[in-house]
């Protein structure tokens, strides 16, 4: 049995907690049962926003035709994928060489608890004196026959081919943007939805622009449909879902499990640690520590707190390492924390929605337009732009910030900047912003 002070499970946010914990003097180790080097650069938002800028001049390509371009862009999805694989490939040999050099152990499998403080990886038994639950998120199981004819996102940002017909089951944002990418590239896009709406966590205006848009790109939106199996017919995959009691089959060339994510939590063995859990994560209190056992740490989306953003695993990284090695002297402080929805146009949010407001019963003022016929849309002939902004009526503090349109992915963090320093919307109205820019409409926007 190999004995540690510290084990870090995951090599996202958890690589780094490793790191410091090994230059504070502690023994250590990781453990990953993927590629070391965290889903985010390997398998999530690094690679997926490499194919979101190609997509997004080959959408600028066609938005602009006889406005100055009069040639249609010639594509290649497979010298895209190595343009990608140049970001990727080098992340694991790199995180490797660098816990080499901090005298960190690093052993690949999957871990499992199989007493208190002992872990098994394959078939090494590790004792440590602290935990560290960083190992991120996995694919919701659907429960569904033929779950497993479903390719998750990872598989997807690994296609060297793309299929002339892709369904994406869910319509959150990883349907919506993996949609708007292939899209582009030809591909027939379908998603298949089981709710009223799509991306739930948006604001509702804008994102039946977002839909209209979509729609208009070509990208087909199934609402309302509950998948209920999927089966395999020759090279062709058949989604059966039910749709207000009407069966629905759609037929296509891949399906994309774009269904939401869990913490990939449920079969460590946490029960052998007295780790309570529940279905967002590792129960963990304001130092980032499980509420039932004092020596286990969990960050990022392994844990029941923040959202699941890397940034934000980021920063409950930080937290966690100065709380395992100090002592719990400080407490996760999250503040305000945008999103995005990286489609073309991108989707950006801050703060609260128009209804989470409404069900506080807060008094505020609210800011909405549809702006496809404002200059900074109308320069690059976006399809569909808008915002809508909360401002409390008492406070002048902005209370939530939703941007459609051309960089809002970038914009929305001003209105986060801003929120969370109490600037008040009258102030930021008044700033001097560069012109023109998608920055300076925020003063017609208040």
């Amino acid at each position: 049995m190999e004995k540690f002070d510290v084990i870090v499970i995951g090599t996202g946010s958890g690589y780094n907690v490793a790191k410091r914990c090994a230059a504070a003097g502690k023994k250590t180790a990781v453990i990953d049962n993927q590629p070391f080097g965290g889903t985010c650069a390997l398998r999530g938002c690094d690679p997926k926003k490499v194919l979101v800028g190609i997509a997004h001049a080959l959408s600028l390509n066609k938005q602009l035709q006889g406005k100055g371009i009069s040639t249609i862009a010639n594509y290649s999805w497979k010298d895209l994928m190595q343009f990608k694989k140049t970001f990727t490939e080098p992340r694991t040999p790199a995180t490797l060489a660098g816990l080499k050099d901090a005298g960190i152990a690093a052993y690949h499998g999957r871990a499992k608890f199989i007493a208190e403080n002992t872990i098994r990886v394959n078939e090494n038994i590790l004792y440590a004196e602290k935990f560290v639950i960083a190992n991120g998120a996995a694919p919701t199981k659907l429960s569904i026959p033929g779950e497993e004819l479903l390719i998750d996102s990872t598989a997807f940002l690994e296609l060297e081919e793309l299929p002339k017909e892709i369904l994406f089951v869910g319509g959150g944002f990883i349907a919506f943007e993996f949609a708007h990418i292939v899209a582009r590239f030809g591909v027939k896009a379908t998603i298949v939805h089981r709710d009223e709406r799509p991306l739930k966590n948006f604001d509702t205006d804008l994102v039946k622009l977002l839909v209209k848009a979509s729609e208009e790109l070509g990208i087909r939106i199934i609402l309302n449909a509950d998948v209920k199996s999927i089966t395999k017919e020759n090279d062709r995959f058949i989604v059966h879902a039910e749709q207000k009691g009407k069966q629905l089959n759609f037929s296509t060339l891949l399906t994309v499990h774009a269904a939401g994510r869990v913490a990939d939590i449920f079969d460590m063995g946490l029960d052998e640690m007295n780790v309570s859990f529940n279905k967002k994560g590792v129960a963990v209190n304001d130092y980032m520590q499980s509420v039932s056992n004092s020596n286990v740490y969990a960050c990022g989306d392994a844990n029941d707190k923040g959202l699941p953003l890397t940034p934000v695993a980021a920063k409950e990284g930080v937290i966690v390492a100065g709380n395992l090695l100090k002592g719990n002297y400080k407490k996760i402080e999250y503040g305000h924390i945008p999103s995005n929805v990286f489609t073309s146009p991108a989707l950006g949010a801050v703060g609260l929605t128009e209804q989470e407001a409404k069900d506080k019963n807060l008094n505020y003022n609210l800011h909405f337009k549809e702006t496809t016929n404002w200059y900074a849309s109308r320069r690059l002939n976006e399809p569909a732009s808008g915002f809508k902004i909360l401002v409390d009526k008492e406070t002048d503090h902005i209370l939530g910030a939703h941007l459609l349109g051309p960089n809002a992915e970038e914009t929305i963090n001003i209105f986060t900047l801003a929120m969370n320093a109490g600037i008040k919307a009258t102030d930021l109205k008044r700033t001097i912003f560069s012109y023109p820019t998608n920055a300076s409409d925020i003063v017609y926007i208040l």
